[in-house]
């Protein structure tokens, strides 16, 4: 099995509180590190009742500060909703920190509604597809020494950092960032899987090195997957369920903490068919099941995408049932 990451939205969960979600992302990402996976990333998103994790950089510092090994990254920093300067030194003061940890993905999605989105920007005015382009540019050249004179504005902490910089998306054209750039690539298939096969393919056509500060050599594509893994597939997809009404809520529009799960009949029942179609639609690059299950599922996403890491999200709502899902996950993959 390839690398495996952590996907973490901090969430709020029914019954639960922000507080709870911010202590069980730290107690999940110890819980992560011993168990060997690779990163730990959060999302930054906005206005969401069941989501923690809109802070990211600070959230980043407060688990980078609780754990030793495992790297701690953004998936992602909404950037055109931050100044490039602003996210170099956030970037930059935690990778002066914890000096090897740091990764930073930065995606061109708000994250958010307009109207928050508005709030968050404090002007009408949207940026454009060439503004994301030029504004991850800008912000690589934040942690770069300059080469023969002085800049005028520079990152501090930040300057000659060494952080990791990826482009995530859901369609052709943060693929197209990323190939052009020649930045690692990660694909937001968790939620928004019906361009995947067709962005890794333009990534891996198109990536050319250029020398842009972090580039890679060679393309690199990570895949974000939901899992939930139990000891029974009977098990996994009682707790299934608690995403599964997160998503069918999506398509009506209603808002929450994460449910509580149900029996699968009831889910089965809830809904009407189209609103279930575009569920299962949202829900297509998962595995959930019994280890076994799961370790079959991910080998055929890794065969048909050629996939070089994958990060994992595992919304369930009860938190030993989650890192429970993490520890089977890891057993059943850590072998290879």
């Amino acid at each position: 099995m390839i690398p495996l990451s952590v996907l973490d939205l901090s969430p709020i969960v029914e019954g639960g509180t922000a507080a709870d979600a911010l202590r069980n992302s730290l107690d999940l990402a110890q819980h992560c590190e011993r168990l060997g996976y690779r990163r730990y990333w959060v999302a930054e998103h906005h206005n969401m009742d069941g989501v923690a994790s809109s802070a990211t950089s600070v959230l980043m510092g407060y688990l980078a500060a609780g754990t030793q090994t495992i790297r701690v990254g953004s998936g992602g920093v909404m950037l055109p909703n931050h100044a490039p300067l602003v996210v170099a030194e956030q970037i930059g003061t935690l990778a002066t920190l914890y000096p090897g940890r740091i990764d930073l993905g930065l995606g061109r999605a708000p994250g958010t509604d307009q109207l928050t989105m508005r709030a968050l920007r404090r002007s009408m005015a949207l940026q454009g597809d060439d503004d994301f382009v030029a504004d991850v540019v800008e912000l690589a050249e934040y942690f770069q020494p300059p080469p023969d004179s002085f800049r005028p504005v520079r990152a501090i902490p930040g300057l000659g950092c060494d952080v990791p910089i990826w482009i995530l998306g859901s369609s052709l054209y943060g693929v197209q960032v990323a190939a052009h750039l020649g930045y690692p690539y990660a694909f937001a298939s968790h939620f928004a899987p019906v361009m995947l096969t067709q962005a890794l393919q333009v990534y891996r056509a198109r990536f050319r090195p250029n020398g842009q500060p972090g580039a890679l050599t060679q393309p690199h594509a990570m895949v974000g997957v939901n899992v939930v893994c139990a000891d029974t597939d009977d098990e996994a997809a009682y707790l299934f369920t608690s995403l599964q009404q997160r998503f069918l809520g999506m398509q009506t529009g209603k808002r929450g903490p994460l449910p509580k799960p149900i029996p699968v009949a009831e889910m089965n029942a809830l809904g009407s068919p189209a609103e279930r179609a575009g569920m299962d639609q949202m829900l297509t690059v998962a595995a959930v099941g019994a280890p076994a299950t799961v370790r079959a599922k991910l080998d055929d996403i890794v065969a048909q995408t050629g996939a070089d890491e994958l990060i994992v999200a595992s919304a369930v709502h009860d938190h030993v049932a989650r890192k429970r899902s993490y520890e089977l996950l890891a057993s059943v993959t850590s072998s290879d």
